[in-house]
């Protein structure tokens, strides 16, 4: 099975089981008719940045952190899901209100998106200013902060 394959699987398995060892990943993927190494999994696991979070129940799984493309918040997360208050947008500016001292953190959090239509961002204290091409534009950017927010927390 290619890598790519593979790694999608993976994903679609934590998705939709409680999967809070490595060892529990191992037996999910031999049943769907997988044979990989520990070592394998693991490689798999650090390469989609993979983590275990605490679920309802108080028990670790792993998750998929942030509903966004290629994790692209990366080293972020934390930050940018305890400093966003929340968004607007007004023709093509997408405005993301912060607590006070944090929009410059989120702003970098928000950069290291490479979101499509971002002309540029601008942070203040507790506001970030995000120039897009256009008003649709605009509101598609404020839709994807708002998704990854709602995944963080």
């Amino acid at each position: 099975m290619l890598k790519k394959n593979r790694q999608a699987l993976i994903v679609q398995i934590i998705e939709q089981n409680c999967v809070s060892t490595q060892e529990d990943l191992m037996n999910k993927l031999c049943e769907a008719g997988v044979e990989v190494t520990q070592a394998t999994v693991s490689r798999d696991i650090k390469e989609l940045r993979i983590v275990k979070q605490s679920s309802a129940t108080g028990e670790y799984k792993y998750c998929i952190p942030a509903n966004n493309p290629d994790s692209k918040l990366n080293k972020y997360h934390a930050i940018f899901a305890e400093s966003v208050v929340y968004t607007d947008c007004a023709m093509g500016i997408c405005l993301v209100k912060c607590h006070v001292g944090t929009a410059q953190a989120a702003c970098a959090a928000i950069d290291s998106m490479n979101l499509p239509g971002v002309v540029g961002t601008l942070a203040g204290d507790d506001t970030i200013f995000i120039l897009c091409r256009n008003e649709a534009g605009a509101a598609e950017i404020k839709k994807t902060i708002d998704e990854v927010i709602s995944s963080i927390k």
